[in-house]
């Protein structure tokens, strides 16, 4: 039985990656529905939360149908990470996550996220510290370590568990890759093959595909994570899913079944932000509802240039009556 902390979660679980104004709870409701099995919020900065800045305190929102869900921080402070730690349990997720992995250059030139990499000592501390600072379940998502020298996850992912969290998330990348390069896996099945590790270990990094995710099986992670292949695509993980336990790939989503989802999804990020905010942070994801048709780039300009949701509403009405199914 696969357990974080005290929470029993499905056996090979399928983890949502947060990423910043992408994984709101609009898309993360349909990614549940999709057959996403563990749910993290979008990164929360800690100073912002202790600070109740809107911007931060808004992201410790989520559905009730999400859960399991946790919701993650970063910062470099331990103070404030460990005020931030008790803001958000009293959210009530069913755990916290700490971000030690952005490799963002806002966010690590102030020792946040993967910036904490070249501060392993200070690291453990305030990951200690947060562990203390609350009653939930404390996961940890961070990188192999901070560029291509210096990759001591086996060791990093050991003395995190020494020191308390209950899973931890492991992007095949450096810091100082960012998002270039293949994400390397051979680190995190060093991490799981090692004889104390015991709580569960999860892989991240280059899952774009059923036949993707099956190949990572070899290194023997508990789950797999998977991020950007998602945007836009939340049926990614009911085909993963699939494929993973009948060897079938199920045929893409017909262009009305995607059309449906997306005006699904534009109508509930409008309902969570707003018309502006909502379908600002909608374009980042036609691209990827909509990949593959063919001539869709006039359409795609109108989605991206709309500012209303009518004129939005029109133009998938359109892409659905393109009959390319």
């Amino acid at each position: 039985m696969l357990k974080i902390g005290n929470i029993i979660i499905p056996h090979f679980p399928l983890l949502l990656a947060p990423m910043e104004d992408i994984t709101d709870p609009p898309f993360r409701v349909l990614c549940k529905k999709f057959g996403a099995d563990i749910m993290i919020t979008e990164f929360i900065s800690s100073e912002g939360l202790i600070r109740d800045v809107v911007k931060s305190t808004e992201k410790l929102d989520f559905d009730e149908s999400e859960r399991p869900v946790g919701i993650q921080i970063f910062g470099h402070n331990l103070e404030s990470m460990c005020r931030a730690t008790e803001v958000a349990t009293a959210a009530n997720p069913d755990f916290i996550d700490i971000n030690w992995g952005c490799p963002v250059k806002k966010v690590a030139s102030k020792g946040a996220g993967s910036g904490i990499l070249n501060d392993i000592p200070k690291m453990l501390e305030i990951t200690a510290a947060v562990v203390k600072a609350t009653h939930l379940p404390v996961t940890v998502k961070t990188r192999l370590g901070w560029d291509e020298q210096s990759k001591p996850i086996v060791e990093i992912a050991e003395r995190l568990q020494d020191v308390g969290i209950q899973a931890i998330s492991i992007h095949g990348r450096t810091k100082a890759q960012l998002y270039h390069g293949e994400a390397d896996w051979t680190l995190i099945g060093e991490v799981k093959s090692n004889p104390r590790m015991k709580i569960p270990v999860f892989g991240n990094g280059d899952i774009v595909s059923p036949e993707k995710a099956k190949e990572m099986l070899k290194y023997g992670t508990d789950g797999l994570m998977i991020g950007r292949a998602c945007i836009g695509n939340p049926w990614i993980f009911s085909a993963i899913h699939t494929f993973l336990n009948t060897g079938e790939i199920p045929p893409p989503p017909s262009i009305s079944e995607k059309v449906n989802i997306c005006s699904i999804h534009l109508l509930k990020s409008i309902a969570w932000k707003g018309e502006k905010v909502g379908i600002a942070e909608m374009r980042k994801h036609y691209s990827g509802y909509f990949k593959n048709i063919p001539d869709f780039k006039p359409y795609r300009m109108k989605l991206v240039t709309s500012t209303s949701q009518d004129e939005i509403l029109d133009t998938l009405n359109q892409i659905e009556n393109m009959k390319i199914d």
